[in-house]
């Protein structure tokens, strides 16, 4: 689950919606994107996050490889993570690797609540505990084997390699690295929230020092919208979704649709701090809000969310030091970026 590779890794964000790709390549110390596209999901392919149609999932992966040009033909992809299991356990120093393998698999059955054989699992050593100079904190994380069969699945099918199956926290946790330049103190000694919001299922994840404290996953996202779109207006998914991006509709569609979607979202936004402060003593309010997703391009979303919550809101942007390939830009990469948190999160595996 943990392997990495040095050669191009694509980022692969594999979701309801859309599926989008992005490789990345490193250059004097800066990230450049390569290669980019997207492709929307073929209805029905997926159901709360599981992949039931695998092979209409894999040529639409092959549809985005193919407009994207890129010559990678391995691939990071995730699970979600109400779909994991993830613990900290302690094991004590000095152990072998075959050592310390076997130790973690022996335990690995006490805290994962299924048989060892439907179960894929996989660990990292995080250093020495805090508690215990003696011991080292492993973290462990697990899922059911169906879940990583069905992405790899998928995968295969667009005749891709399937190399390194990540959690969308930690993609997400990597990914952050990318807005520091965003965050007050480089996010360094301070709590940051970033909310990314999907098409129905969107992430408030707390960070602090750059590391995920709390995440939760909450039905609420940009699909909302463009039904909205399609039930007033009488359009199809397709041009309400275009419609939504590109502009056109009639004059009452802001203060009848945009503006009471705009409110849920800040509202969204409220109740998942509240979960957060609620969810272990001595919490502190973030000291502040990074807003991604596609439904961050709403004009001054930012704004509202700030004055609704108080707290400084911005639009997360983790493309916003990059350079950008001239094909990539091509495919509309920066009009994207708000959405490219995962893939981006997992596209950085190649430099593991």
């Amino acid at each position: 689950m943990f392997g990495s590779r040095k050669q191009a890794l694509i980022g692969l964000d594999i979701t309801t919606s859309s599926i989008k790709l992005i490789e990345l390549a490193e250059s004097g110390g800066r990230y450049r994107v390569e290669c980019y596209s997207a492709e929307p999901t073929p209805p029905n392919s997926i159901t709360e996050k599981s992949i039931v149609d695998a092979d209409a999932v894999g040529d639409a992966i092959r549809r985005a490889v193919k407009r994207s040009a890129t010559r990678a033909s391995e691939v990071a992809i995730a699970i979600s993570g109400d779909a994991a299991i993830t613990k900290v356990i302690q094991m004590p120093g000095g152990l072998s690797d075959n050592e310390l393998e076997s130790r973690v698999e022996i335990q690995a059955d006490q805290y994962i609540p299924f048989p060892m054989d439907e179960v894929s699992f996989d660990f990292q050593v995080m250093g020495e505990s805090q508690n215990d100079p003696e011991l080292l904190d492993i973290l462990l994380v697990a899922t059911r084997t169906e879940n990583v069969d069905q992405r790899r699945a998928a995968v295969e099918a667009a005749g891709l390699i399937p190399r390194v199956v990540d959690i969308e926290a930690f993609a997400l946790e990597n990914a952050c690295a990318l807005m520091t330049h965003q965050m007050p103190e480089g996010g360094m000694d301070r709590l940051v929230a970033v909310v990314d919001f999907g098409a129905s299922i969107s992430t408030f994840s707390v960070l602090e020092n750059l590391r995920v404290v709390y995440t939760r996953d909450f039905g609420f996202g940009g699909q909302q919208l463009t039904e909205e779109i399609m039930r007033i207006y009488g359009l199809s998914l397709e041009d309400a979704g275009r419609a939504k991006k590109e502009g056109g509709l009639p004059s009452n569609y802001q203060p009848e649709v945009l503006d009471p979607f705009v409110d849920d979202m800040t509202q969204q936004v409220s109740r998942s701090l509240q979960f957060f402060l609620a969810s272990g003593s001595g919490r502190e309010q973030p000291d502040q809000i990074l807003v991604c997703g596609g439904c961050a391009n709403i004009p001054g979303v930012a704004e509202l969310i700030a004055s609704k919550v108080g707290i400084p809101t911005e639009i997360g942007n983790p493309l916003g030091q990059m350079k950008v390939s001239s094909r990539a830009r091509s495919q509309g990469v920066n009009l994207d970026a708000t959405a490219l948190l995962t893939s981006c999160g997992l596209a950085l595996r190649s430099f593991d």
